[in-house]
């Protein structure tokens, strides 16, 4: 019974639209090989020196429809100051869709695809969409968002991040 308490509990609250944190501490961000959507690869590695925000969405998820314009806004805010953002597509979402969304949309940062579903399950067996993680300069994640992020805590964040050496 126990074990079912929590999971029912965030199914209750992202069903609600409420962004539920969950602290993982500091730890390594797992080594990934991303596949950006013009065939191009970009590792874990290569998110080092810059803090980086990596959300794993889907087309098909409201919420993460919903925040994609403030995750925009947040990468206009912060990209000449050594921040970036990796959006990286679910194995379920159609590769037409995301390449349709990307282009209809704008989004002004690189887009990944998660075929086989390695990235998503690497990254703590990612089920639930919208799941950002905030990644420091170090490669190490700092936090983890499941459900939109309240943006204002979130650009303290990057801020305070973005001030570390």
């Amino acid at each position: 019974m126990k074990k079912l308490v929590l999971p029912a509990a965030l199914a209750i609250a992202l069903a609600a639209g409420v962004g539920v944190y969950l602290s993982t501490g500091v730890s390594a961000a797992p080594a990934s090989t991303f596949v950006l959507l013009d065939g191009s690869k970009k590792s874990t590695d290569d998110l080092k020196g810059k803090v980086t925000l990596v959300n794993f969405w889907a087309t098909s998820c409201v919420t993460c429809v919903a925040e994609m314009p403030k995750v925009i806004a947040t990468y206009d805010k912060y990209k000449d100051r050594g921040y970036d953002t990796l959006a990286v597509a679910m194995s379920y979402d159609p590769p037409s869709y995301v390449v349709n969304f990307t282009q209809t949309r704008k989004l002004p940062f690189k887009v990944a695809i998660d075929n086989t579903g390695t990235v998503a399950q690497a990254w703590g067996d990612v089920q639930l969409t919208p799941t950002t993680y905030i990644v420091n300069k170090r490669g190490e994640i700092v936090k983890r968002y499941v459900g939109e992020p309240d943006f204002a805590e979130l650009h303290r964040l990057i801020e305070k991040l973005l001030a570390e050496a």
